[in-house]
């Protein structure tokens, strides 16, 4: 029925009816065709309003829209910098050697997340760190925080020699510790900064171990020796350390202790036989140190920035 109606609204004229009424006689009128005449315009004016209400809908969001995208347009103009930060020109760089250094970090002392599990420091990450700021032209200068008691000789010596060769000017800070290989790699640097209470040094090698050979007696456990040479297991704690072994061990430490001793005297430009005299293995306090020419300066990390400051002619942006 709705749709007849909807059909003859648009096929025919709307007003062709004839009512024939008069006003004193009602009962004449042709209600029928008021009937009609009433449907047809109560259906036009809901169709006109509906498609009204829709054009104006249409429009506002149009509108709307526009508005958004103007003000997006607007924002992104006007705020290109917070959109896409710059990163910072940093013109020094930092590099951190903290626990135990070594060679290179093996893959079983990762954990689960692919990170450290030991607190250590790889030479080869530090060489690298430094070979690269060698090649940028905004780094005016690296820094070395250490706080490492030690490790061993070859990745000191590494990490001492690359500092040597930078190309740039270089700073150790040593924060609490800074001893034995921590200090040999140390001295590689320009110009070495510690706290006055912090603990510098410890010149000197060991190879001390537990020997177990006694507790396995007791235990009923026996070590089978099934070596090549006499001196292919020396120094496994199941066995009692021979005379002849402890020799060998002695030769080589004294060795490398010697290297030590020497590189710490051509680093720090030093008399060997005053270092000689301080490599006893014992470290010391930051201030003796200073005293006794093993670092340049007390200070920490304000003092190191004043200094880079005062030699690179530029404000510090310090970046790890």
């Amino acid at each position: 029925m709705f749709l007849q109606k909807l059909k003859d609204l648009f096929t025919k004229p709307i007003y062709t009816f004839n009512c024939r009424y008069s006003p004193l006689r009602p009962w004449g009128w042709n209600w029928k065709a008021i009937n009609v005449a009433l449907t047809t315009s109560v259906l036009t004016a809901g169709l006109i309003f509906i498609i009204v209400l829709i054009s104006i809908t249409v429009s506002d969001k149009g509108e709307a829209d526009s508005n958004i995208v103007d003000s997006n347009n607007s924002y992104s103009e006007n705020n290109t910098d917070s959109a896409q930060p710059e990163e910072p020109k940093c013109n020094v760089l930092g590099i951190n050697l903290h626990g135990f250094l070594t060679t290179y970090v093996p893959p079983t002392s990762l954990n689960e997340s692919g990170y450290k599990a030991e607190d250590q420091t790889a030479s080869e990450e530090v060489v690298m760190a430094i070979d690269r700021a060698k090649k940028d032209e905004n780094t005016k200068a690296i820094i070395l925080e250490v706080d490492s008691a030690g490790g061993y000789g070859v990745p000191a010596e590494e990490v001492a020699t690359a500092l040597k060769r930078a190309g740039k000017l270089t700073v150790a800070w040593i924060r609490g510790t800074g001893a034995s290989a921590a200090y040999w790699a140390s001295t590689g640097a320009d110009r070495i900064f510690a706290s006055a209470v912090s603990d510098v040094g410890s010149i000197g090698v060991t190879f001390s171990y537990v020997d177990n050979s006694k507790v396995n007696q007791k235990t009923g456990l026996t070590f089978n020796s099934l070596s090549t040479g006499p001196f292919k297991d020396m120094g496994n704690p199941d066995k009692p350390l021979t005379a002849a072994e402890k020799a060998l061990i002695m030769r080589d430490l004294n060795i490398f202790n010697e290297n030590f001793i020497r590189a710490v005297a051509a680093n720090r430009k030093l008399d060997i036989n005053k270092v000689r005299q301080l490599a006893d293995g014992s470290s010391m306090p930051g201030e003796l140190a200073l005293k006794n020419g093993l670092i340049d300066q007390i200070g920490g990390i304000y003092e190191v920035k004043d200094y880079l400051k005062n030699k690179i002619g530029e404000e510090v942006e310090l970046c790890w």
